[in-house]
């Protein structure tokens, strides 16, 4: 599990064909003295991937055709930058929200404009996500937790402080590229519930059960 709150932007520094899926190494200065262990979860670009080499800071992860086939790992090239987030602690401070590093999908930037000191981006989420975004609720975007400011059909808008723009990924995107989107654990969850095959039988838990009770 993870939080949003990216740690440090790192650099592909290799990537290579293996066996069909793809190995990938990555330098991240800024886990520079981090204990890190052969297993462990690091987030890259919102997608939780595990350390099995490293060296210094070079960490290299195995990518499978799974994942290749549903993100933009296999579009990387070396030089890349991206976002990069060690799993979570049990002490650690949730500042963003829960994320479990598993993308459910690629989102395009439709467009940004300064906000005051901020950006404000627009995105375009595939039809069979939008359902997921909610007016002020928790979305992930290439890793980073953020709060969606408003909702049209399958477009919505986010705005991006200073210091995220500066110190995470989200600064050199340009308009027509593509992001990985994680939504909201309870937004999917919640569906699962709702589901003819989630509920039991003799279950009165519905939509407009929960509508009743103020979750709408």
């Amino acid at each position: 599990m993870f939080t949003g709150i990216i740690e440090t932007v790192g650099i592909v520094k290799s990537t290579k064909k293996v066996g069909g899926d793809v190995r990938i190494t990555v330098t991240a200065d800024g886990f520079a003295g981090r204990p890190v262990n052969l297993g462990d979860s690091i987030a890259i670009n919102g997608v939780c991937l595990t350390v099995i080499e490293h060296e210094n800071n070079d960490f290299a992860f195995d990518v499978s055709v799974e994942s290749i086939n549903h993100t933009l790992i296999g579009d990387w090239q070396v030089g890349v930058k991206v976002n990069l987030e060690m799993a979570l602690l049990p002490t650690t401070r949730l500042g963003g929200h829960l994320v479990s590093g598993h993308v459910d999908g690629m989102a395009t930037l439709k467009g940004m404009s300064e906000d005051a000191r901020s950006w404000r981006m627009e995105f375009e989420v595939p039809e069979n996500l939008k359902k997921y975004v909610a007016k002020k609720g928790s979305i992930t975007i290439n890793g980073t937790s953020l709060t969606v400011n408003s909702v049209n059909d399958n477009l919505f808008d986010i705005n991006v402080i200073p210091h995220t723009f500066e110190v995470t990924t989200l600064g050199d995107l340009t308009v027509g590229d593509k992001v990985h989107i994680e939504v909201d654990l309870i937004a999917r969850y919640l569906e699962r519930l709702l589901s003819g095959d989630a509920k039991p039988k003799s279950s009165n838990l519905n939509e407009a059960f929960l509508a009743d009770h103020g979750f709408n």
